[in-house]
């Protein structure tokens, strides 16, 4: 039997067993609906309001402002066509960079469809995007900017606070997808200028098909989910109370947990960099080590197929990815190495490495011997 090692956390964690337990109750005894006046639907009631409690906390803001969702995707489409349909429904001036997930990319993009200006910003080599070149892309019809705050594929982290800085000024509203940087960075939305944050509950340890969106107060938002008044009315349907349980408990420990869970991804991506990187000429860090995520290590090796290598690792027990997980059947390159400019050298032969609270040094080793071996085996191959 192969060993397994999992290295794809920051495509979806295990779910924590204290989150597990406490959704339990709401996934058998306490099945109320929470839309009901009697007891059972108010026992369902109040732990939704926890919940929005843990994780208004988390983010330092206040539970009002905080709308539960079904995840990033979901949470990214209502943060951006909300606001428009609010704001703009007749258009204006978009901005956001060329390396954002593909939830707010495709639906910016559909949004030129409908008559709106769009700006993407270009990114260095590193995958930051520079703040001059955002000031100078604001126009006086500029009605929204969305920047993601650290980058699923590379782990580049935006400068997201001088941002904000830059847009208070303006009328344009500021969303940001945290989806990936929530884990790991102390994120204060009224502190550094967001009006709109996206996060969910996979990446922490809390269920699949659970999220939220923290929206500024007093900002509108519209909908286009027509039934009942749930979720200030932004989300109308019965509220998957069990996965909203489960979101809160995990927002609730990452905020006790945060930063020992730093420390460790931190101390893990360190060792597979110093194994991997500064050990073989055939391996390429992609992005930089600096202004980046402490869980997501992407490398590429030279004239390999992120495809066949995604392959070769499985087969030894080892899972990683070549980016996003929900774009791994793309055959097309990352556009996100792309937009950053990476060589085609190292383009088609990305791996995304990323730790958890459950990798081990033991499993670091494991990987590094194994990519270090598809490595050679490329080498050989190329000088046949």
């Amino acid at each position: 039997m192969v060993e397994r090692i999992y290295l794809d956390y920051a495509a979806a964690t295990p779910l924590d067993q204290r989150v597990l337990a406490a959704m339990m109750p709401f996934l058998t005894t306490q099945y109320g609906n929470p839309s009901s006046l009697h007891y059972f639907g108010q026992q369902a009631r109040a732990a939704v309001q926890k919940a929005r409690q843990q994780v208004a906390a988390s983010l330092h803001v206040s539970p009002q402002d905080i709308v539960f969702t079904s995840g990033g995707t979901e949470g990214d489409n209502l943060a951006v066509l909300g606001y428009l349909r609010a704001h703009a429904p007749h258009g204006g001036h978009l901005i956001t960079t060329a390396v954002e997930h593909h939830a707010v990319l495709r639906t910016l993009e559909a949004m030129t469809r409908r008559g709106y200006d769009l700006t993407v910003l270009p990114v260095d080599e590193t995958g930051r995007v520079a703040v001059d070149d955002l000031r100078r892309a604001l126009r006086d019809d500029t009605v929204l900017v969305s920047v993601m705050y650290g980058n699923n594929e590379t782990g580049t982290i935006q400068p997201i606070e001088e941002i904000g800085a830059v847009l208070k000024p303006t009328q344009a509203a500021f969303h940001v997808d945290a989806v990936q940087a929530y884990g790991y960075l102390p994120i204060h939305p009224e502190e550094e200028g967001i009006d709109l944050l996206t996060v969910c509950g996979h990446k922490i340890y809390g269920p699949k098909g659970a999220g939220a969106l923290y929206i500024r107060h007093g900002l509108q938002v519209a909908s286009e989910s027509y039934g009942g008044p749930q979720e200030h009315r932004l989300r109308a349907g019965t509220e998957n109370v069990a996965a909203i349980v489960g979101l809160g408990c995990a927002a609730e420990l990452l905020t006790a947990e945060r930063q020992g869970r730093y420390d460790q991804a931190a101390r893990l991506k360190q060792r597979l960099y110093e194994q991997l990187v500064c050990r073989s000429g055939q391996i390429h860090l992609n992005g930089s080590l600096e202004h980046s995520l402490p869980n997501i290590l992407n490398i590429s090796i030279a004239g390999a197929d992120s495809a066949v290598l995604l392959i070769a690792l499985d087969r030894q027990g080892v899972a990683v990815s070549a980016g996003a997980a929900c774009e791994s059947g793309a055959i097309t390159p990352s556009h996100v190495l792309q937009a950053m400019g990476t060589e085609d050298t190292w383009l088609r032969g990305s791996l995304r490495l990323s730790v958890g609270k459950e990798t081990t040094e033991a499993d670091m080793d494991q990987a590094v011997r194994s990519i270090l071996a598809a490595a050679d085996c490329i080498k050989e191959e190329g000088h046949e």
